[in-house]
C-alpha cells in the first residue's frame, strides 16, 4: 500500500486520516511535531497536514486519532499503556534509581532532567541499551555511587563517559577539570602497568610520560589548546617509543642507555613512518641529560593537497545537494570548503558566533565577522533551529555542532570521519579555500576575517602566485590569533 504522505509503498498502514493513509514512520514522525497550527494559530502538536505541506494541528486536520498521554494529559504519541515517552522515562527511571531508599536528590533531579528533554523518546532508547542499563541499575542498588572514583573503579567504557559527562554537566558530579586530561591519566595508569614486568622499558617510558607529556599537559597557560589533539599525539608518541624500546630488547639484547645511532638509523629506516614519532623521546633524553644527542629525521609531507577550483566548486555543490546528509556535518563541511576553517575551530564554534540582522548573517571565525553567502542562509538558519543532539541532553547546549555527550561539542575526531564520509580530503579542501581566498583579499585583511595570523595567510598568497607587495599593512602583529 501506499504512504499518502511519503509516497512509499509499505506493507502496513499506520491509521487513516482524512489526507488519506499514514505509514509508521510517517505516523511516528506527525506524533512528535510541535509548533503553530497554520489555520487556527494555537501552538501545540500539528500532526496534520495541508496539501502544501502546513501544518495543522488535530482539529484543523480533523484527525480523531487519541493523541493525549492517560497519565498526564499531554498530547503526544501514545506509548505503553497509553502513557507518552515522559511519563515513561519518569516511571522507569523511578524504578530503576529508587531515588526515594534512600532519599538522594542527585538522583531525583537525574530524572526530573532526563524526562524533560525535547525528544524523550531518545532517553527510552538509550536506558534500553545492555552497558546503560546495567549502570543505572548499579546506582540504583547503591553500587555504585556518583563519584569519580567509584566511577574510575569501573571497567572503561563509552556508557561509563557518558553517563559521568551527563552527570557532571547537570552538576550531580563535580567537575575535574579537563575530560581529555583526565582520560590521559587513566590511561597512563593502566599503559604503565603493563610495562612493570620490564623495567628497562618502563622506567624510561614513565620518565618521559610523566616529565614531559603530564607536565606539558597540565599547563593551563594556553586557553586554545585542542587537548583531544594534544592527548592523541602525547599516548602514540608514549606508545611507539615502547615499540622501540622493545624492538631494542628484541634484537639486540640491549637497553636505551645503550643505544647506539647505527640501531636508531636501523629502525627508523625500516617499518612504518609512524616510527618517526620516538623523535620526540630521543630529542628529550638529551635535553633532560639522561642520554647524548642523536639524530633524527622529522615525518616530512611530500607534498601539499590541493583541490583544483572546478574540484572544490562540485564538491561544494555535492554538499548543498546531498540532503539525505546530516545537516550539521553539510553546514561545518561548508564552513571548512568556504573558508578553509580548522576543524577544531569549527567543533568549538557556539551559536553566539553567528549573529544575524535585518541585512544579513555572519559568523565569528576571526577578529571580523565573516558573512555568510546569502544563497547559503536557508541551510544555516535551518540548522541553527535544529542542531542535531540539541534535543536530548544537550538541549541547552551553547555549541553550535553539539555532541553526543552532554556538555559537549562535537569532537573533531567525529566531524573528521563525517565529512570523510562526503569524499571530502580536508586538507585539500582548507587549502582550495585558502588558495581562492588569497586571490581575492589581501593577506592581512583575510587573517582578520578568519582568524590565521598573517604569516599563514602570506604562505598561502605566495602559492596563489598573489604579488604580496601590493598589499597594506601586510607586517601588522597579530598575536591573538591562530599561528597555523
Amino acid at each position: 500500500m501506499e504512504c499518502s504522505r511519503c509516497h512509499h509503498l509499505v506493507p502496513k498502514i499506520r491509521v487513516h486520516w482524512p489526507e488519506g493513509a499514514i505509514c509508521g514512520p510517517c505516523f511516528t514522525t506527525a506524533a512528535r511535531t510541535y509548533g503553530l497550527c497554520s489555520f487556527c494559530g494555537t501552538e501545540r502538536l500539528v500532526p496534520g497536514q495541508t496539501a502544501t505541506g502546513a501544518a495543522l494541528c488535530r482539529n484543523c486536520a480533523g484527525i480523531t486519532t487519541n493523541l493525549d498521554c492517560d497519565n498526564c494529559g499531554r498530547e503526544a504519541e501514545r506509548l505503553r499503556g497509553g502513557h507518552c515517552a515522559r511519563c515513561i522515562v519518569t516511571t522507569d527511571l523511578e524504578q530503576i534509581l529508587a531515588p526515594h531508599q534512600p532519599p538522594d536528590m542527585r538522583l531525583k533531579r537525574l530524572i526530573v532532567e532526563l524526562a524533560a528533554v525535547p525528544r524523550p523518546e531518545s532517553i527510552i532508547t538509550w536506558m534500553r541499551q545492555p552497558a546503560t542499563a546495567e549502570l543505572l541499575n548499579l546506582i540504583g542498588t547503591r553500587q555504585l555511587p556518583l563519584s569519580h572514583d567509584a566511577f574510575d573503579a569501573m571497567p572503561p567504557s563509552k556508557a561509563l563517559e557518558h553517563l559521568r559527562e551527563m552527570l557532571i554537566a547537570h552538576r550531580m558530579m563535580p567537575d575535574r577539570g579537563d575530560r581529555y586530561l583526565a582520560r590521559f591519566e587513566r590511561w597512563l595508569d593502566q599503559r604503565l602497568q603493563t610495562l612493570r614486568d620490564t623495567p628497562t622499558i618502563a622506567t624510561p617510558i614513565e620518565q618521559f610520560a610523566r616529565w614531559h607529556h603530564l607536565r606539558r599537559l597540565r599547563d593551563n597557560n594556553d586557553p586554545t589548546r585542542n587537548m583531544d589533539n594534544a592527548t592523541r599525539c602525547a599516548k602514540q608518541e608514549i606508545t611507539e617509543a615502547a615499540k622501540f624500546l622493545t624492538w631494542l630488547l628484541a634484537e639486540y639484547d640491549t637497553t636505551i642507555d645503550d643505544l647506539t645511532q647505527g640501531q636508531l638509523d636501523t629502525y627508523l629506516s625500516d617499518g612504518t613512518t609512524t616510527r618517526t614519532a620516538i623523535r620526540n623521546f630521543i630529542q628529550w633524553r638529551a635535553r633532560a641529560g639522561i642520554a647524548p644527542p642523536f639524530k633524527t629525521r622529522y615525518r616530512v609531507a611530500r607534498t601539499a593537497p590541493l583541490a583544483s577550483t572546478r574540484q572544490h566548486l562540485d564538491l561544494i555543490k555535492h554538499v548543498i545537494e546531498a540532503d539525505h546528509v546530516l545537516l550539521s556535518t553539510r553546514i561545518a563541511a561548508l564552513l571548512l570548503m568556504l573558508f578553509g576553517t580548522p576543524l577544531d575551530h569549527i567543533c568549538r564554534l557556539t551559536i553566539d558566533d553567528v549573529v544575524t540582522t535585518p541585512t544579513r548573517t555572519t559568523i565569528a571565525l576571526g577578529a571580523v565577522p565573516a558573512p555568510i553567502p546569502p544563497a547559503l542562509l536557508p541551510l544555516f538558519h535551518q540548522h541553527l533551529e535544529q542542531r542535531a543532539n540539541s534535543r536530548t541532553m544537550n538541549h541547552r547546549s551553547p555549541w553550535l555542532f553539539p555532541g553526543y555527550t552532554a556538555g559537549q561539542h562535537i569532537s573533531e575526531q567525529s566531524l573528521m570521519h563525517r565529512l570523510r564520509s562526503l569524499g571530502i580530503d580536508i586538507t585539500a579542501a582548507r587549502n582550495a579555500a585558502l588558495h581562492d581566498l588569497a586571490k581575492e583579499i589581501d593577506a592581512a585583511s583575510l587573517a582578520d576575517l578568519l582568524g590565521y595570523s598573517t604569516q599563514v595567510m602570506n604562505i598561502h598568497a605566495a602559492r596563489a602566485a598573489v604579488p604580496m607587495a601590493t598589499y597594506p599593512a601586510i607586517n601588522r602583529p597579530r598575536s591573538h590569533l591562530r599561528t597555523n
